[in-house]
């Protein structure tokens, strides 16, 4: 979690010790002065030593790359960064802090909005398959029409009240809160999604105290844990029934975990699920039924039907030709790669199937007739041997592009992004290598593979030295 910009921490050392030896180097190395923050950097620094202070600061390494590079003015991650020359050896490395900061009087927070509000937009989302509120108290959280409605009770003496999370970057002024009668509010636009957050009070963090959903925050403390629903699940009648939980594919087929409420006209469960296609059943004192007002529903191929539902846009798969198959079947890492569920609509011109699916790079095969085949038309693929899959990037946010080598065989993508692998293979289009894929938001390293040589982007200025001393590419992802 993020309780400060990064820099900051570095500072709100420097004054809780700033009487102490130890930290003379500290302050020598990072200070503030005329609104700017300043590093001091030696250019006789080693590797070794670069990479030791980038790491204990948590200085972009291709920040100092760039000094060392001998540039004087450069932006990176929407941080523009000046470099003078204070001797031969000796450079100051700078930045302009344009934003409010404050120190509370016992120096225990450093505030400071690291976000402008005409910038500020309500993302941040973080990844989740599924979740169910836990509020001790209705009111704490409430969720309508893509407003989230934020309620602290009480704190009547509280001078100033916070909201900071995901969402917000963890701004820690962004998102002010209003003195109520009976507590603290603020309503703010949320996509449906899953969201960490914490309130701060006077100047201290606080984790939400009617909220029984908690994570480590990693500083022996907790996040709260919110979520805006998107779906609800519904079961009408069974009036006689004493409990009714739901099951999918989801949260593992777990019997126990997702109680339904009981209404007047049956049983109800919102929630939030994530993007994408999703096999649920209901479970009614024991017994486990498939939804009787969903039309969809489908054999898993073990012996059982499940209903389904799909959350998001829907992707067409087709298969053009195979006209004298008996079965083609879908298959992929979407749905675990259950072989027998995803049975094909036979079409005039081949085979297709509708499947909702969330932003993201996914791998699939047809299965004709029992024999697995990749995608004829999708020229992706990856892995290897006996286990090349076609690759599908839906909705893809970057494109990774090679105007070189063209006469090469063999051209793949290897980055942090998918674990170095060896075998993503690009596809030759208009002249170019090129790969579509879909990254979240942040930093990415990466380099191509050419016919088995690995070469930086020729067309890429942002790198960063490895651990072989070979250099990887850098990729920014912006929200």
């Amino acid at each position: 979690m993020r309780y400060f910009n990064k820099y900051v921490m570095i500072l709100l050392c420097a004054l809780l010790f700033q009487n102490s030896r130890a930290q003379n180097n500290l302050q020598t190395l990072c200070r503030i002065e005329d609104g700017k923050l300043i590093f001091q950097i030696n250019l006789k620094w080693s590797l070794d030593k670069r990479i030791e202070i980038s790491k204990q600061y948590d200085l972009d390494s291709l920040v100092l790359a760039k000094v060392f590079e001998g540039e004087t003015n450069f932006k990176i991650a929407n941080e523009t960064w000046s470099v003078t020359k204070v001797t031969p050896q000796i450079v100051e490395l700078s930045k302009v802090l344009d934003e409010q900061s404050s120190v509370s009087k016992n120096n225990v927070l450093l505030m400071f909005d690291n976000n402008s509000s005409d910038k500020l937009k309500y993302k941040g989302a973080e990844f989740a398959n599924f979740g169910v509120n836990r509020f001790k108290i209705k009111s704490a959280f409430q969720y309508i029409n893509g407003i989230a409605i934020f309620f602290l009770p009480n704190n009547s003496k509280a001078q100033k009240v916070y909201l900071s999370g995901t969402f917000n970057d963890w701004s820690t002024m962004q998102t002010p809160m209003h003195k109520s009668d009976s507590g603290w509010v603020v309503a703010i636009k949320l996509q449906p999604g899953m969201y960490y957050y914490k309130y701060i009070i006077d100047g201290k963090w606080k984790e939400d105290p009617n909220n029984i959903n908690r994570i480590s925050d990693g500083n022996w403390g907790y996040n709260s844990i919110t979520y805006c629903y998107n779906f609800q699940f519904e079961l009408k009648g069974k009036d006689y029934a004493q409990r009714v939980y739901v099951a999918g594919s989801f949260n593992n087929w777990n019997p126990d975990e997702l109680k339904m409420s009981r209404t007047k006209s049956g049983w109800v469960l919102p929630m939030f699920l994530r993007e994408g296609t999703h096999a649920y059943k209901f479970i009614i004192d024991g017994t486990w039924i498939i939804d009787p007002a969903n039309s969809v529903s489908r054999p898993d191929g073990r012996g059982n039907i499940n209903s389904f539902v799909g959350i998001g846009e829907e992707y067409q798969f087709k298969l053009e030709g195979y006209s004298l198959a008996s079965k083609v079947f879908l298959t992929g890492d979407f749905n675990d790669w259950n072989q027998r569920e995803l049975g094909m609509e036979r079409t005039p011109g081949g085979w297709q199937i509708s499947y909702a699916l969330g932003a993201g790079n996914y791998e699939y095969k047809f299965i004709v007739d029992g024999k697995f085949i990749t995608d004829p038309k999708n020229p992706y693929k990856t892995g290897k041997g006996n286990y090349i899959n076609s690759f599908l990037a839906f909705k893809a946010n970057h494109v990774f592009t090679l105007n070189k080598f063209l006469t090469a065989n063999n051209v793949c993508i290897s980055g942090s992004f998918n674990n170095w692998s060896r075998d993503s293979r690009m596809a030759k289009k208009d002249g170019k290598w090129v790969f579509p894929i879909f990254l979240r938001p942040g930093k990415y390293t990466y380099k191509f593979i050419i016919d088995g040589d690995w070469i930086l982007d020729p067309d890429n200025k942002l790198w960063e030295e490895n651990e072989f001393g070979t250099g990887n590419s850098v990729l920014w992802i912006q929200p």
